[in-house]
């Protein structure tokens, strides 16, 4: 992986780096030191760009999959697509899934993971464009329920989620935005379920249909 100018470092800096060590540890089987790939990830996460897309987004999934860690048949696959789903990324651009799971292919090799591994993550990592996992992947349904779950999360810190994506997407006249967000609620509102996990389902289903129609019935008022 490239060096990339430093930028400020996030308050939960070290403990993101530690978090990657865990996964990633140093050890004799590795072909490379991991710490500068963490480094090099969280530059990624604290790109100006960024508004909702940050590191507090990477944080918030991390932690989402602490609890959801159960469900997973490899813990450790799906943590590492967790710092990898949204490493590219640019909001007037659609390819920032393929990029980011070819970043992981790229850096994990690097790293010396081995390849089977090193597959599932970037399958992982694609997985987060369409956030629809087959019924049996339980490493999906663990992913794709911790990026998601933003949407169930209480009224304040909700509206802050909505008003940083539509910062993001600055770049973009209201009206063609309201537009394209209401059609991504809708189409979000008619899934039979959106989330795949046992918990996803009991504790995050009914508050995230709820903010979801609050804040279509905003954007179509």
């Amino acid at each position: 992986m490239n060096a990339m100018a430093a930028a400020p470092r996030h308050p939960a800096h070290e403990d993101l780096v530690r978090r990657w060590l865990d996964t990633v540890p140093a050890r004799s089987g590795l072909a490379a030191d991991p710490r500068p790939y963490a480094e090099n990830l969280l530059a990624r996460w604290a790109e100006p760009q960024r508004r909702y897309h940050s590191t507090d987004h990477l944080v918030a999934v991390l932690g989402h999959l602490d609890t959801l860690a159960g469900h997973a048949d490899d813990p450790a696959a799906v943590r590492l697509a967790a710092w990898f789903h949204d490493a590219v990324y640019r909001p007037d651009r659609s390819e920032n899934e393929e990029r980011s799971a070819d970043l992981a292919e790229r850096a994990l090799a690097e790293l010396g993971l081995d390849d089977a591994r090193t597959a599932e993550v970037a399958r992982l990592v694609r997985l987060t464009a369409t956030h629809d996992p087959a019924p049996d992947d339980t490493n999906g349904e663990a992913l794709c329920d911790a990026d998601l779950a933003i949407l169930a999360a209480p009224p304040a810190p909700y509206a802050a989620y909505a008003a940083a994506v539509r910062e993001e997407y600055g770049f973009v006249p209201d009206a063609a935005f309201r537009e394209g967000r209401a059609a991504v609620l809708r189409q979000l509102l008619e899934l039979p379920t959106l989330f795949r996990t046992p918990y996803g389902q009991a504790e995050w289903e009914a508050r995230a249909r709820q903010n979801l129609t609050t804040e279509l019935d905003l954007l179509t008022v």
